[in-house]
This record gives structure tokens, C-alpha cells and sequence, in this order.
């Protein structure tokens, strides 16, 4: 049996994640929409905010970043009704300038989250939104969500994807509370490195508790070579106040 059998070809998470944001924003918003799309840059520029924005009816959008490249921002310029907005989404400052939204995309995020964490996010972020779209690398080595700094470094580098070489993590340990000059903060809370294994159950509960359901789920596939990430699709609803 080949140990990759699971691995997904990326155009397929693509496809994925393009799939539950039709799912939240024609099945489960009003028409026409709004949505902020949070920290939906890095290595996409922006592609699902503008699927969005070709595929439904948008009265307003937020794209959130810390950083923008010029092809995201050459696209922005022609959507009059999507403001960018470059700063870290962390920030209650952020959720302040978003105002309320019908939807938040959160993908391939959620994971990096800390300071404050990825459920005070969750916590900041529900109460401007209706709706949470979500596709993150879930943790499947039990029930419980750990902080993947605190297996110590060979488990890190055994759980994370990328080289101990690579320049984000060259001499990571021996760096973590060294300030950041991009961020200005510890090494080991920036978003710029894999910081969660977030649970399935943790993020249910998580959701749960604000008034969210699970509206939408979907298991993605082996996140590329690492045994205990999948990629895990999700659209959580608020409920109506009884």
C-alpha cells in the first residue's frame, strides 16, 4: 500500500475550497452578500476573494493581509466594492474597520494563529459574522489541539512541512523570543511559522460554544506528506436565538 495514497493534488483543494464558499454564500447568505476574506494572499493573490466576487452577487468584501503583491491589488482596483485592508487580522482594530459581514473565509490560517490564538480569533471574528468558512490542516493525532512548539524541536520538524533550513525556520529554537522586526513581536508568535494542531472536536466544541453549527464538512486529504495533518473543509452557521 503506497503511504501517499492520500495526498491531493493542490488544484483539487482549490476546487474545495471554492466549493464551500458557493455552499455559504448562495445557501446560506442574503443576496447580495458581504464577506472578508482574512489573510487570503500568500500564494494565491486573492483568487478566492475574486471567485467570490464572479460567482455571486457582492455588496462588499474585505481582503486582509499583511502583506499584498501587485497582481492582488492590480485586480482589487477594478472591484469598487472590496476594500483591501494590510494589517495583521489579529488585530480587534481589524475587526473593527470590517464591521459586521454575512461571511469569514479562513483558509489555511486558522493553524498559525497566536497571540491571540486561533479561538480567541474565533471568538473576536463571531461577533461581526453570520457565517465562518473554513479549510484548515487538521490535526488527526487524537482529540486533543496542542501547540506543535511545545513537542519539542525534533517533533516539530517531524509535523511540520518544511526543511529545519528553510529561512522561517533556520535555528528556530534558538530564536523564539527574539523580537521580530516585521511584526514586532517573539519569533514564537508570529503567524509566519506553523504554530497549532488543531483538533476536529476542539473546533467544533469552539463553535459550539459561540453558536455556530456545523453546517458543512468535508475531509480533504492528507496534507501533503505529514501523517498527522489533513485538510479539513467546514461551514459553521449562527443559529437562531431561541
Amino acid at each position: 500500500m503506497s503511504l501517499y495514497k492520500n495526498l491531493k493534488p493542490a488544484h483539487l483543494t482549490v476546487l474545495d475550497k471554492k466549493e464551500i464558499i458557493d455552499y455559504a454564500l448562495g445557501r446560506l447568505s442574503p443576496s447580495p452578500c458581504s464577506f472578508a476574506d482574512l489573510g487570503g494572499i500568500w500564494d494565491v493573490d486573492g483568487e478566492y476573494t475574486f471567485h467570490a466576487f464572479e460567482n455571486h452577487d457582492v455588496e462588499k468584501a474585505f481582503l486582509v493581509d499583511t502583506d499584498f503583491t501587485d497582481k492582488a491589488l492590480a485586480k482589487a482596483e477594478k472591484r469598487p466594492a472590496l476594500q483591501i485592508i494590510q494589517d495583521n487580522f489579529g488585530r480587534p482594530e481589524v475587526v473593527e474597520k470590517i464591521g459586521p459581514v454575512d461571511a469569514v473565509f479562513m483558509f489555511d490560517v486558522l493553524l498559525h494563529q497566536v497571540s491571540p490564538d486561533w479561538d480567541r480569533i474565533l471568538e473576536m471574528y463571531s461577533r461581526i459574522c453570520s457565517c465562518f468558512v473554513i479549510f484548515n490542516q487538521q490535526w488527526t493525532r487524537g482529540d486533543h489541539t496542542v501547540r506543535l512548539l511545545d513537542l519539542g524541536e525534533k517533533e516539530y520538524f517531524a509535523n511540520v512541512p518544511h526543511d529545519p533550513e528553510h529561512p522561517n525556520y533556520k535555528g528556530l529554537f534558538d530564536r523564539l523570543d527574539d523580537m521580530h522586526p516585521q511584526h514586532r513581536r517573539k519569533i514564537r508568535d508570529i503567524h509566519n511559522i506553523w504554530q497549532w494542531g488543531i483538533s476536529d472536536k476542539d473546533l467544533i466544541a469552539k463553535m459550539e460554544a459561540m453558536g455556530f453549527g456545523l453546517q458543512y464538512y468535508k475531509n480533504c486529504g492528507q496534507f501533503q506528506k505529514l501523517e498527522h495533518f489533513y485538510n479539513h473543509a467546514f461551514v459553521f452557521s449562527k443559529r437562531p436565538a431561541v
